[in-house]
């Protein structure tokens, strides 16, 4: 999948609050994708998942992905809420928000 392919479907997956399936470190994952942007540079996403396999074996939680990593990227028909409480409190500096759905600093692009 193209950067291009990826980067619409996120967008479009975050505006309208749907899950992702992917794969990532060689595992599917089930997630609700929340920011997507530039950390030093690279494409990330911060998500919640919510089904599928992990390494560490806790299957659900936050987890963030490096797009590079990210293969088979599908937006699915279920919605989910919106923001979550994030696992520190705080927030992550990006150099580039894309995306996200917390109205704290909706940013988020209309394609």
């Amino acid at each position: 999948m193209q950067f291009a392919d990826s980067d619409q479907l996120l967008k479009t997956a975050i505006r309208e609050r749907r899950l992702v399936a992917f794969i990532l470190d060689e595992r599917p994952r089930l997630a609700e994708p929340h920011d997507y942007g530039l950390i030093d540079g690279e494409p990330r996403l911060f998500f919640y998942q919510v089904g599928g396999e992990s390494r560490s074996g806790r299957a659900l939680g936050w987890r963030w992905a490096v797009l590079s990593k990210v293969s088979e990227l599908r937006v699915l028909d279920e919605h989910f809420r919106g923001t979550r409480p994030a696992p520190s409190g705080r927030h992550v500096k990006w150099d580039q928000l894309f995306a996200t759905v917390s109205a704290r600093e909706d940013r988020s692009e209309t394609t």
